[in-house]
């Protein structure tokens, strides 16, 4: 039980890191250079990016963190850790699963209506569904990016009280 309680709180370690990293890139390298593209191409990449990013190794990350986070707090309790490890791993969780509820309700209706649009060669009016898109899109992206980064320091605080 110790074992799969330390291999459960690692992996979650590493996919929460890999997901708070992922949404860092597109904070400081995707979005800002996007921003510089005409509407056009911020569209097309976007909606490509989308289409890519739905595959085995993102979801193992994004919905991983979540269920190893949840399971190395369960089998920290069950094996009598309600200790130092316990605040930390709760706020873990916490922090993830308010960046999943920031993803399903801002990026993902935003990533879809983006899809909906059209082909980007074909928008009437490009500048419109950017702006629709950008403009809160960003920052719910900043906003998850915080609160994995917040997941990953306690998730890192949890393994040091090991």
């Amino acid at each position: 039980m110790e074992l799969a309680a330390l291999a459960s709180l690692i992996a979650a370690t590493i996919t929460t890191g890999l997901m708070a990293g992922l949404f860092f890139a597109f904070d400081v390298s995707v979005m800002p250079a996007l921003k510089r593209c005409d509407d056009r191409t911020l569209i097309e990449v976007m909606q490509r990016i989308n289409t890519a990013i739905v595959n085995g190794w993102f979801l193992t990350g994004f919905l991983g963190a979540l269920l190893f986070t949840g399971l190395a707090l369960v089998l920290h309790l069950a094996g009598g850790g309600a200790g130092r490890a316990t605040a930390p791993l709760t706020a873990a969780l916490i922090a993830y699963a308010l960046a999943l509820a920031v993803t399903g309700r801002i990026n993902i209706p935003l990533n879809n209506a983006l899809e909906q649009a059209g082909p980007a060669d074909r928008l009437r009016d490009p500048a419109a569904v950017r702006r629709a898109f950008e403009s809160r899109w960003v920052p719910a992206n900043r906003r998850r990016t915080a609160l994995c980064t917040i997941a990953l320091t306690c998730l890192t605080w949890a393994l040091t009280t090991r």
